[in-house]
């Protein structure tokens, strides 16, 4: 059974409530349940924190583990050094997912720091972003 991370970073815990027009009005967690019916064969782990350190430690203690991380780091996709590093440092693979398409957005939301270090980057498809995160890593 493979296992899989999915880390949602800062502000993420307000999905279905903050900016509908851009994130829509579905929580995460009524998502995440939708995911766990569809691939009942994996192994889910789901974690939200605002804070860039709880964050990282998440990454380190599955980072040698599990088949792959689902990371969508918020505003720290722009910003964390620190959690692009953790992503460096681990050899699960990660992929990167954006629930808007943030090249269309303000213009210092167009460059990922973490980008660069993981398996590959999906953005633009709402809360689908995830799912299509959970089939890349199953074809790895």
């Amino acid at each position: 059974m493979k296992k899989i991370l999915i880390i949602n970073g800062p502000n993420l815990n307000l999905l279905g409530v903050r900016e509908k027009t851009i994130y829509g009005d579905q929580s995460f967690e009524a998502y995440y349940n939708e995911l766990t019916k569809r691939y009942p064969k994996i192994n889910f782990d789901y974690f939200q924190s605002n804070i860039e350190g709880e964050i990282i430690d998440n990454i380190h203690k599955v980072g040698f583990d599990f088949d792959g991380i689902i990371i969508n780091a918020g505003a720290y996709t722009h910003t964390s050094i620190a959690i692009r590093d953790a992503i460096a440092g681990v050899n699960t693979p990660v992929i990167e997912v954006h629930i808007s398409n943030t090249l269309t957005r303000e213009a210092f939301r167009h460059e990922s720091i973490i980008g660069p270090v993981c398996k590959g980057s999906i953005m633009g498809f709402g809360l689908d972003s995830y799912r299509l995160g959970i089939e890349a890593i199953l074809g790895f």
